[in-house]
């Protein structure tokens, strides 16, 4: 795919519903620049009747001229005062709502083996660079060039001669300056991919906090805090060079061709060669019109090349890893989860599961146990859709789940994990998960989940912290289950909810959920307690990727097999 198709759908929504404000601050530009080339001209006629020449206008109409003129780049001003800030800060908000959308699209595995850290720096640290490289610049760009032409329309009007050393002498600057401009896009893209790092060690820092402390290791996580600060520092100081050098092309080039066009300029009106005194100096003040952007149009185009470099990084980042759309839809679950000869592994070199075949009946309560790496959590991910990349069925009734889109599939079914993520908002809103509910439906569901201790002791308008601080483990895995009942889950997948629980809390979660009438459960369990494993229709021995044992939890003791020897062993 061509980089341009890559970005076009991320640089649209700079325009999106945009397009009057982008054209009143496009226009400020035009005018702006326009009156700028006015006044040069202006200037030109004043020196010039001072001098005694002959001149279009008289002093007094000159002065009406300059009025109007300046009425109008006050005009101009207000435009941009009303435009300019609207379109970019609409522009960047759709754009960023653009990539949390696209962010929203990729699979549930996605971040199992991606690295979070490259969109948080897209959604921070790179937007300030694409607001000001992309879309500021851009407006600078629009006006240096215009001023440019225009620019140079007046002065070959004024002199062609001078305007043609102008020229000559300006080539070497501005190739200069081209090529230090390449280079600061490859600086600017550096420091995106080194904020990344320094922004991925922010997190495990502050998210293993408790681990650093308890094993003594502030000093290496200082120290790593501190590499991290290094990199970055070096890949910014390498920016700001780039920049520094860019700047004394900029500014040697301005020098240059300025003297040299002011001597001969001098030169030709003193020897009497068609150029007037107010030709001469109108003429320094169109060279600083060509000179600006000869000198500054570099680094703007370079800043612009980077912008969209990171645009083009985000952009790829989020084509991978989607889950294909389909349109069959599902209203419910009617019969079972079928799963046939199922084959999968992460890689192709390490098959995880080995053709697997067992069927989930509606309604029926599942426990999947084995020991660790036997499986458990690979067969439940791939319920939920999470890789597509297997061989083998898993079909809801008779569809194949990789038909299912997705709004169909995750409207039947939801997930409790070990590590349950709350919102830091209200206890309503994390069960509702800022749905609209009835007061009768969202009761039912905190009787049912057993949360309605906690909410009669702190209110559904409690704050529930960043990530659920303010709430114990078990209440944290009651909203999960109080979740499910709200959506009316058909299908309820328990991924070791209650490892991290004490005994009794952990009982007391499983036994609500086992109690739940008409929903399908399968539970990955690492706990072999006899009074919830009865309870279950069936027991799921996994052991290296293969079901070697199923039944009840009196017909899998009586058989003394590998179950027998997992429970024995465990209590």
């Amino acid at each position: 795919m061509k980089k341009e198709s890559i970005t076009k759908s991320y640089t649209k929504q700079f325009y999106k519903k945009n397009k009057i404000n982008f054209g009143f601050a496009f226009t400020e530009v035009i005018f702006v620049t326009a009156i700028s080339l006015i006044i040069s001209w202006l200037l030109q006629q004043i020196i010039d009747l001072i001098a005694g020449n002959n001149t279009v206008f008289e002093l007094y109409q000159l002065g009406l001229i300059a009025l109007g003129g300046i009425l109008l780049m006050v005009m101009a001003y207000i435009i941009s005062y009303l435009s300019k800030p609207k379109f970019i800060t609409k522009g960047i908000s759709q754009y960023k709502e653009y990539i949390f959308e696209k962010l929203t699209k990729k699979k549930i595995s996605a971040f199992l083996g991606e690295d979070s850290s490259k969109y948080i720096s897209a959604l921070t640290n790179d937007i300030a660079t694409i607001e000001k490289g992309y879309l500021w610049n851009l407006f600078q760009i629009v006006g240096m060039s215009v001023l440019f032409l225009g620019a140079l329309g007046l002065m070959l009007y004024y002199s062609p001669i001078l305007t043609g050393i102008a020229i000559g002498l300006s080539v070497i600057p501005v190739i200069a300056s081209i090529l230090a401009g390449n280079k600061m896009a490859k600086a600017e893209k550096e420091v995106s991919d080194q904020n990344e790092v320094y922004t991925a060690t922010i997190k495990d820092t502050l998210g293993g906090f408790s681990v650093i402390k308890s094993f003594r290791v502030e000093a290496q996580s200082i120290k790593n805090f501190k590499a991290g600060v290094k990199k970055l520092a070096a890949c910014q100081s390498k920016k700001q060079k780039m920049q520094i050098i860019m700047e004394m092309f900029s500014n040697l080039s301005g020098i240059f061709v300025q003297i040299g066009i002011f001597i001969l300029g001098a030169y030709f009106a003193l020897t009497g060669q068609g150029v007037t005194a107010g030709t001469t100096l109108v003429f320094v003040q169109l060279l600083n019109y060509i000179l600006n952007p000869i000198g500054t149009m570099p680094q703007l185009l370079s800043e612009r090349k980077a912008a969209k470099g990171l645009i083009e990084k985000i952009a790829k980042e989020l084509e991978q890893n989607v889950r294909e759309e389909n349109t069959i839809s599902i209203e419910k679950l009617s019969n079972e989860i079928k799963i046939e000869n199922l084959h999968f592994g992460y890689t192709e070199e390490k098959e995880i599961l080995h053709g697997i075949s067992h069927s989930f009946k509606l309604g029926k309560k599942y426990a999947i146990v084995g020991t660790s790496g036997s499986g458990k959590s690979t067969l439940l991910n791939l319920l939920m859709a999470s890789h597509s990349n297997y061989t083998g069925s898993i079909a809801y009734d008779s569809t194949e789940i990789k038909d299912i889109n997705s709004d169909s599939l995750y409207d039947i079914q939801s997930i409790i994990q070990q590590n349950v993520f709350i919102f830091n908002t209200t206890i309503k809103e994390n069960i509702t998960m800022f749905q609209d509910f009835t007061e009768e439906e969202i009761n039912n569901a905190i009787l049912m989940s057993g949360l309605k201790e906690l909410v009669d002791e702190k209110g559904l308008d409690y704050k529930c912290g960043e990530n659920g601080s303010g709430l114990s483990g078990g209440e944290k895995q009651r909203i999960s289950i109080a979740r499910s009942l709200l959506r009316k889950s058909q299908v309820l997948l328990v991924d070791e909810a209650t490892a991290a629980l004490d005994a009794e809390t952990a009982y007391q979660v499983s036994n609500s959920i086992l109690h739940l009438d008409g929903v399908t459960c399968i539970a990955v369990t690492h706990s072999l307690e006899e009074g919830l494993l009865k309870q279950y229709d069936e027991i799921i021995t996994l052991k290296s990727g293969n079901i070697i044992e199923v039944g009840s939890f009196d017909e899998l003791i009586n058989q003394k097999g590998y179950f027998y020897s997992l429970f024995t062993i465990s209590q």
